[in-house]
This record gives structure tokens, sequence and C-alpha cells, in this order.
């Protein structure tokens, strides 16, 4: 019994940890990418403004974590990168750049999971059943999918220091914004409280009806 835990254990991470390494690190190059947009070369500067996964992986937050939770089967998926480093005091416009350098990293998951449903479709529609990797591409693409969501939606809750936190102090004044800010050591406290209590569950409601819409969407489009 124990044996096929651990193969099940390890065939989900063989599906799933592909997906969710692009879906960190495309998620901190887009804020590093940004941020160059508005003037702050700070990523660019400390070699983070790159796809090659090694210089945004943390032993905890990349490995450790989500490697126990695939093997142990725990339904949510938790794990992060190391943040692209980023000066504000850099940006060319300080508000307009705050908020977009926070809403690149959600919205490239969110473009992840369009770019994934589309991928799903063309294994389905052109790639033969009997191909040997038929099976883990497809779960793969559809893993991709729910996760981009899940990682979006995720990082756009209101607790700093994630994006949807930094979007909100985008239009606050420095008093207001240092005061946010300040609520972050209850961040984690929260997040916790809402995983204890099964609130944190809520979230998967959207994920899965955006995941069903888009597939449904691409299936719609081009699978006609």
């Amino acid at each position: 019994m124990e044996t096929d835990s651990l193969t099940q254990g390890m065939q989900t991470v063989a599906v799933q940890f592909f997906p969710f390494l692009v879906a960190i690190v495309f998620h901190e190059f887009a804020h590093g990418w940004a941020a160059a947009r508005f003037g702050d070369t700070t990523a660019k500067d400390a070699g983070r403004l790159t796809l090659n996964p090694a210089p945004h992986i943390d032993p905890i937050g990349t490995l450790l974590f989500p490697l126990i939770n695939m093997i142990s089967g725990i339904p949510i998926l938790f794990g992060w990168a190391r943040p692209v480093p980023i000066d504000p005091r850099r940006f060319t416009r300080l508000r307009l750049g705050l908020f977009w350098v926070a809403f690149a990293g959600p919205l490239m998951n969110f473009t992840l999971a369009v770019l994934s449903a589309i991928g799903t479709v063309a294994i389905l529609m052109w790639v033969p059943e009997e191909f040997a990797f038929h099976e883990p591409l497809k779960r793969m693409a559809l893993v991709s999918v729910s996760l981009n969501f899940a990682l979006g939606i995720f990082n756009l809750l209101p607790l700093p220091p994630l994006d949807g936190s930094k979007m909100i102090q985008s239009f606050l004044s420095t008093r207001l914004s240092q005061k946010y800010e300040s609520f972050s050591r209850f961040s984690m406290l929260i997040l916790l409280g809402l995983m204890l209590t099964g609130a944190i569950r809520y979230l998967s409601i959207p994920i899965e009806i955006l995941t069903r819409m888009t597939l449904g969407l691409a299936l719609g489009v081009f699978a006609d």
C-alpha cells in the first residue's frame, strides 16, 4: 500500500512540477520585465530578468514544500520562487509603475492559463492517443491551466506582501500605504487561519469556473 502511494506521489510530481516551475518563474520574470519598462533595472542588474529557473529557485518554496505537497497528495499546492528585486524609487511613474509591476505577475499567470488551455486542445486534436506521452502531456497541460489560475488569483489577495496589496497601495497615500504594509506581520496568521478553517477552499470556486470556461472556449474556437 505504501509503495503504491509513493508511486502515485512520484507520478503526481512528474505531471505537476514542470507546470508549477514554469508558472512561478514566468510570474517573477513578469514583475522584473514590467519594472524595467518603468525604468527600474534592479532585477536585470541582479541577473534575475531571465527565464532560466536557477536564479529564481528558493530551496524551500520552490522545491521542499511543493514536492512534499505533490508526494503526500495535499490538495493545496503551496510554493513560491525568490521574489525579484524591485526598487520603486527608480520608477519613471511611481503609482502607475507600482500597479502594473504588481499586476504583471498574476496577469502572466492568467496568460499562461489561456495558452495552456489552447495547448490542451492542441494535444487532444493532433497528438495521437497511441503516442507514449499523450496522457502525461494532456495532464500537464490541464494542470497548468488550473495551477496558473490558482497562482494568479491567490496573488491578488489583498494581504501584504502579495501582489493584490501592492496594487491597492498604488492608490494610497504614503502614510496609508505604510500603515497597510504594517499588516504584513499578520498575513501568515490570516493565511494559516484560512487554511485551518477550510475557508481557503472558496478560492477553488473561481479557479474551477475559470478553468472550465477557458477550456470550453478553447475547444469551441479551435476544435470546430
